[in-house]
């Protein structure tokens, strides 16, 4: 796809973005810029010297440059390269290891000379580490600089891994790892205190004298930090804006991670703009948020100071304008997320019929139901639809060590009490211990283990749809196969994950479907969930007529909530089913206190839910509607 490249509309940016629509097709731009570079170093009869990232974000580079090297295309023998840092201490064979990351993604598939890889080495005593940086800057000097550094951007703003509170001139080093980086690396290492706190790091005088430095970032979750590193103020709080005072610097992005930049999350402040329905929408939203008035009490000259005259000329007068917005604010509120029976339903966001509707929830894990649209939940089964759930992976793997025992532990007490002999059953608890004890940090559970743990999570979302009011044989556990062979494998193929979801959709007919569309999921599960739902309904529509009438809405809420100008269909809650809803969250014991994977939200899932749907219930009265303790909202996905 041809890249966007909008001079004109980049005014508050202050070093050159490029947005492409995905990070595949941002990746293979990136690869060729480094292929055209290598190419022409060779055709000089020069070497070529590269900085490399690691992380999730190069590795679709990488695949594209061996892609290229295995067709023939590019060689690598006279490139020399510098990775930017390691974890410390870190044993190089060890999976979390960067010299294992970029033997798996680059080395082991291309023909560069190992000699010529340099990567800090984790393993050093402690001091020796300064005279092996002073020597990492040493190599760099004497090869005449670095051609190009390729570089992420962390939810800190730190680049390789200079932390807030970097120097601008700053060499390699040791550094302190922020709480946050290691707790977006928890997942590979098994929990966040089996992240080491320290790392050797490139600096950002190093990165600067790189005669040409490439960023990259994708996906929402860096949309945040991305606006304050080409927006923002220079501060050592966020080190990536260190770079705006580069001249050989250039951000590659996708649309996601650009999401929050002006140009694209405010146009009108920097353009005219196209005025469709969602740009007004959420233009006028924006408006009456940002000054804290009601939307109709929004006046001209507040259009006029905030860079929408060309919608008060072209779409006013500015009241006909807040009129219509209200109102359609006013008319996603409803009570009755299933329909309103007998009722005019031209101005509701679901239909009046079926009256009784078939509903199938999707959830991820055992608990995104009850947490995300729990109060809805409730709401549809007490309005008498036929409503089923659906949870799509055991969530297994969020689980403590320790409550897997206490259960076992409990399963022999019990058979000791009923008479019942319990030798298998020790034989089991034994093996568990034992592999407990020796239980290296991220290594796979035994399967024995897994069972137990998934078995807790089963237990717990039967009590939880059981409290919101489902019989039995309307909770489906699906225990999709991706989810576990995530664990052993790194590309895993979802057709057997679409056949099963074709097979419940079709048994239920479902007249409407709730699905989690909430990807800022740390861990991925939610999107893959998603993805196998989509090319689930788009083969069914090829050979059934039932699903022409089911509409899928999107939920979230688990970690973050959709913002009001995008909402289509808002379920006010009441203090009482506010309180329901989070007795139906307390049904997860596994996850309450402190949940093995939380992300960056410490809070507890269910003051999570709580605060997030008060929040969205506050920000539609701050706008001039009724006033209500809660609201959990949903959008619309059109398949």
């Amino acid at each position: 796809m041809p890249r966007l490249n909008l001079l004109e509309e980049t005014r508050f940016e202050k070093l050159p973005v490029t947005i492409y629509d995905n990070a595949a097709d941002a990746s293979i731009a990136v690869a060729r810029r480094i292929a055209m570079l290598i190419k022409s170093k060779q055709h000089n009869n020069e070497k070529t010297v590269l900085g490399l990232a690691t992380g999730v974000t190069p590795i679709k580079v990488y695949a594209e440059l061996v892609r290229m090297h295995k067709e023939g295309s590019l060689s690598f023998k006279d490139v020399i390269t510098f990775n930017l840092d390691e974890y410390y201490p870190m044993r190089p064979t060890s999976a979390q290891s960067y010299v294992t990351f970029m033997k798996d993604n680059l080395f082991n598939h291309i023909d560069i000379d190992l000699n010529n890889v340099h990567i800090p080495d984790g393993t050093l005593a402690k001091d020796k580490v300064a005279d092996f940086c002073l020597e990492y800057e040493r190599k760099i000097t004497a090869l005449g600089g670095l051609d190009m550094q390729i570089l992420g951007i962390g939810r800190t703003g730190h680049i390789g891994f200079n932390e807030p509170g970097s120097a601008p001139n700053s060499g390699t080093r040791l550094v302190t790892l922020d709480d946050l980086t290691r707790s977006d690396a928890s997942r590979d290492f098994g929990g966040k205190e089996n992240v080491p706190t320290k790392a050797i790091t490139m600096g950002i005088g190093t990165i600067f004298k790189a005669r040409e430095i490439i960023l990259m970032a994708w996906s929402k979750k860096k949309a945040s930090i991305l606006k304050k590193a080409v927006e923002g103020e220079i501060s050592a709080d966020v080190p990536a804006t260190y770079l705006q005072l580069s001249d050989h610097v250039e951000f590659i992005v996708d649309r996601d991670a650009a999401s929050e930049l002006t140009r694209l999350d405010t146009p009108w402040l920097v353009k005219d703009c196209i005025w469709d329905e969602q740009a007004i929408k959420k233009a006028v939203t924006w408006l009456a948020l940002t000054l804290k008035k009601p939307i109709l009490k929004l006046t001209e000259e507040d259009y006029n100071n905030h860079g929408m005259a060309q919608l008060a000329t072209e779409k006013g007068p500015v009241y006909n304008i807040n009129i219509n917005i209200f109102n359609k604010l006013q008319h996603t509120i409803t009570g009755w997320p299933g329909g309103k029976p007998n009722a005019d339903d031209s101005q509701r966001p679901e239909r009046a019929e079926p009256a009784k509707k078939r509903t199938v929830i999707f959830s991820p894990h055992p608990d995104d139901d009850v947490i995300s649209m729990g109060g809805t939940f409730i709401r549809l089964a007490d309005q008498g639809h036929e409503v089923h759930v659906a949870y799509q992976t055991s969530g297994n793997t969020a689980v403590w060590d320790d409550d897997a025992l206490r259960y076992v532990e409990f399963s022999i007490d019990f058979n000791r009490y009923q008479k019942i002999d319990t030798t298998q059953l020790e034989d089991l608890y034994m093996r568990m211990r034992n592999f407990l004890k020796e239980k290296q940090p991220n290594q796979t559970d035994s399967d024995e283990i897994l069972t137990v743990k998934g078995q807790i999570r089963k237990g717990e979302a039967i009590a939880g749809a059981r409290y919101a009011g489902l019989p039995d044989e309307r909770i489906h556990f699906m225990n999709l196969p991706f989810y576990d062979r995530f664990k052993s494998q790194k590309s895993v193929s979802y057709e057997d994950d679409i056949k099963q979801t074709m097979d419940l959709l079709n048994a239920v007919k479902p007249h409407q479907i709730f699905a989690a569309g909430d990807f800022a999921d740390p861990h991925g599960t939610h999107k893959v969930c998603f993805d196998i739902i989509i090319n689930a309904l788009k083969r069914l529509r090829e050979t059934e007529e039932w699903i022409k009438d089911c509409w899928l809405w999107l939920y979230r809420g688990a970690w973050h909530e959709f913002p009001i100008h995008e909402i289509q269909m808002a379920v006010p809650l009441s203090p009482e089913e506010v309180m329901r809803k989070r007795l139906a969250i307390f049904k997860h014991q596994s996850q309450k206190d402190m949940p093995v994977f939380p992300g960056e939200d410490s809070r507890e899932f269910w003051v999570r839910a709580e605060d997030r749907t008060k929040e969205t219930a506050f920000g539609y009265n701050q706008l001039g509607l009724a006033e209500y303790e809660a609201i959990e909202a949903f959008v619309r996905w059109n398949y």
